[in-house]
């Protein structure tokens, strides 16, 4: 799920709030708990797929398969369960919500196959694009004070929090705890439980609007706009399913290690950088953040090829640092554009179809990594698809300038 820090920041309070709807604080700081064990329990997979390839033996293109099929079923879920909650309540969408991904979870653990573990992806697709737009909106409620723009923050933080403590939580228990490939996935259920007893309490408000599923839609005026900086942001999130899917086996490669751990310090260290350059570059033009953070994605690019080819550990971290800071500022980059440009009453259409290229990022490029993986082996597909990719940031940097 991309963490938006544009809305984090950009929410306003309303000038009014009913004395008697204010929820209690503990409702929001639980919904917001859940928002966070969803987002883990969703990233638990990223350094155990190394270790499933070789229990079942497939190989890394089955890796990205088994993460697109997660994408292509989240993108659907994500259009339909927001609208749907706003009619017929969050709690109605979030129970099964929930329950999808506690079920993946249990999928998981008692995994004896490939099969299984595509099954296991698509329940937690299901399941987080169900649960993250309600589960953000909730936040919006139930903020003590009707702070809109504080429940955004927190949104992002549990979101972002989500990404990076999946890898990390199942790297330190399959290194260091005995069933590697079942305790994290425990661990996520019994996470779940106090995350369900809250969505349990939640009230059931209904409204008397009829349920429309949302479909992505582009008004002409913002078509260009959103042609450039959406290609720059879909870039920009196929690195992050790069990171996702392949780099913990690309990192255990280059180390000669067989630590899950270290796989998931450098996914997680890619994540921060990346939030951090949000955090330090917010305010900025949103052509000067694209501008600058093209090329550094691309440079990023080009040093994670070169430490494949010259088996270096140190070079990759230097390149994991580069690419992170520029992913960022592509993104909120592009969020930020795609935002000013879109027309009045419009921005939850564009803003859908804005994710859903992200999305599409994040899910698509990967698995030509995988077919090359498979091909030439996974030190030259990443060769090939850093160098293609990078070489992509160039021409968007140069249609920018041009337009």
């Amino acid at each position: 799920m991309p963490f938006d820090l544009t809305a984090a920041r950009r929410a306003r309070t309303p000038a009014h709030r009913p004395r008697g709807s204010r929820p209690r604080r503990w409702r929001f700081w639980a919904v917001a708990y859940t928002l966070l064990i969803l987002l883990t329990g969703t990233n638990l997979p990223t350094p155990l797929y190394r270790g499933y390839a070789v229990k079942f033996g497939f190989s890394p293109l089955v890796v990205t398969l088994i993460f697109a099929a997660y994408a292509a079923v989240l993108i659907p879920s994500l259009l339909v369960a927001g609208p749907l909650s706003d009619v017929v309540g969050r709690r109605a969408v979030l129970v099964p919500a929930v329950a999808l991904a506690a079920l993946g979870s249990l999928v998981f653990a008692l995994a004896e196959g490939t099969a299984w573990l595509f099954a296991a992806r698509i329940l937690q697709g299901a399941a987080l694009g169900a649960a993250s737009g309600p589960l953000t909106a909730a936040l919006t409620e139930l903020e003590p004070g009707g702070d809109r723009r504080r429940a955004a923050l927190v949104a992002t933080v549990a979101s972002a929090g989500g990404l990076g403590l999946g890898p990390v939580l199942a790297g330190l228990l399959a290194q260091y705890a005995p069933a590697p490939h079942v305790l994290p996935f425990a661990v996520e259920l019994v996470l779940l439980v106090p995350g369900a007893a809250t969505i349990a309490t939640l009230p059931t408000r209904r409204s008397g609007a009829r349920w429309v599923p949302r479909r992505p839609q582009i008004p002409a005026v913002t078509r260009t706009v959103f042609a450039t900086s959406g290609t720059a942001s879909f870039l920009a999130f196929a690195v992050i399913g790069l990171f996702l899917t392949l780099v913990p086996t690309y990192v255990a490669t280059l180390s000669g290690s067989g630590n899950p751990l270290l796989g998931a310090a450098v996914v997680v260290l890619m994540l921060a950088c990346s939030t951090l350059a949000q955090l330090a570059a917010y305010g900025r033009p949103a052509r000067r953040l694209e501008s600058a953070g093209l090329p550094l994605l691309a440079t990023g690019l080009v040093l994670l090829a070169a430490a494949g080819t010259l088996s270096s550990l140190a070079l990759l971290l230097v390149a994991t640092v580069i690419a992170g800071v520029g992913q960022g500022l592509v993104f909120l980059g592009g969020l930020t554009a795609v935002n000013q440009a879109a027309p009045a009453g419009r921005h939850a259409d564009i803003l859908s179809s804005f994710y859903v290229v992200l999305y599409l990022g994040v899910g698509v490029p990967v698995v030509g990594v995988g077919f090359l993986a498979t091909a030439v082996g996974l030190l030259v597909a990443v060769r090939y698809f850093a160098g293609v990719i990078a070489g992509l940031c160039v021409v968007v940097l140069l249609a920018r300038a041009r337009r």
